[in-house]
């Protein structure tokens, strides 16, 4: 296979996921995805975020997260974040921690 035919395949791939996490599974928590997967949709768009950087493409977290989510994050979690509990949130942190690294 040539790299540009990997690429396009690869790029569908990730909008793949994208319309799954955004459109078909809005119902999933991204605190649940990262307790049990160790990413979440923040993660995807720090990833596209990274991504644009490393190619000269200026780009904040706020314009990546728009962009991922078609949205801002309050309009985001208006509509379908819901409250974690305690036990969650703890597990949360841990997963944070061992898969992204110290918040800042």
């Amino acid at each position: 296979m040539d790299d540009q035919t990997r690429i396009e395949l690869e790029a569908a791939a990730f909008r793949m996921l994208r319309e799954h996490l955004m459109e078909k599974r809005t119902d999933v928590q991204n605190i649940d995805m990262m307790n049990l997967a160790g990413f979440c949709r923040n993660c995807l768009s720090r990833w596209y975020q990274e991504a644009a950087n490393a190619r000269g493409i200026e780009m904040d977290k706020t314009e990546a997260r728009e962009i991922f989510y078609g949205m801002t994050m309050d309009e985001w979690k208006a509509k379908y974040q819901t409250d974690a509990d305690p036990d969650k949130q703890a597990a949360f942190e841990k997963s944070f921690a061992e898969n992204v690294g110290p918040k800042s």
